[in-house]
C-alpha cells in the first residue's frame, strides 16, 4: 500500500488543533490518548491528514508508554479481545469477518493464528492498523 499524497495546509490545520509533541507529563499523555481516540472513532471517515497525525501520535504515546509503563507486547489474540471490550462487542459480531463461529472462538481462545487476510478483514472492521493483529 503507498503513501496517500496529503495536503499540507490541511496537514497544518490539523497539527494546529492536535498539538502533537513529546509527551513529558501523564496529563499529556492523557490528552494525547483522547485525541487519538476521537480520530480511530472516525474510522473510514478520517481524511489522509488526519490518519497522518493518527500515526504521529500514536508513535509519540507508544514512546512515553515504553519509556514508563514497559509491557510485553498483546497477542494479536489479546488485541482482539481488548477491542471488542472497548467497543462492547460479542464474539458473534466479528462472524461475519472471520466467517466461521468456530474460527472465531479457536482465535480468541488462542488455538488458531490470525491470517494476514483476516487481520485485514480485522483491521477495516474496527478501524485500526492491521500491525495490531499481526
Amino acid at each position: 500500500m503507498g503513501a496517500v499524497a496529503i495536503n499540507e495546509k490541511k496537514y497544518a490545520r490539523v497539527l494546529a488543533r492536535l498539538l502533537p509533541r513529546i509527551i513529558t507529563t501523564e496529563e499529556e499523555h492523557e490528552r494525547m490518548l483522547s485525541e487519538v481516540e476521537k480520530l480511530m472513532d472516525k474510522g473510514k471517515r478520517r481524511t489522509p491528514e488526519q490518519d497522518a497525525a493518527l500515526d504521529l501520535m500514536v508513535r509519540l504515546i507508544q514512546d512515553y508508554d515504553e519509556r514508563h509503563y514497559p509491557l510485553p507486547d498483546p497477542s494479536p489474540a489479546e488485541m482482539l479481545i481488548y477491542l471488542l471490550e472497548q467497543r462492547g462487542l460479542k464474539q458473534a459480531d466479528l462472524e461475519p469477518v472471520f466467517k466461521s463461529k468456530g474460527y472465531v472462538s479457536d482465535v480468541l481462545n488462542g488455538k488458531r493464528a490470525i491470517s494476514k487476510a483476516l487481520a485485514k478483514r480485522l483491521a477495516a472492521f474496527f478501524g485500526v492498523p492491521v500491525s495490531l493483529f499481526i
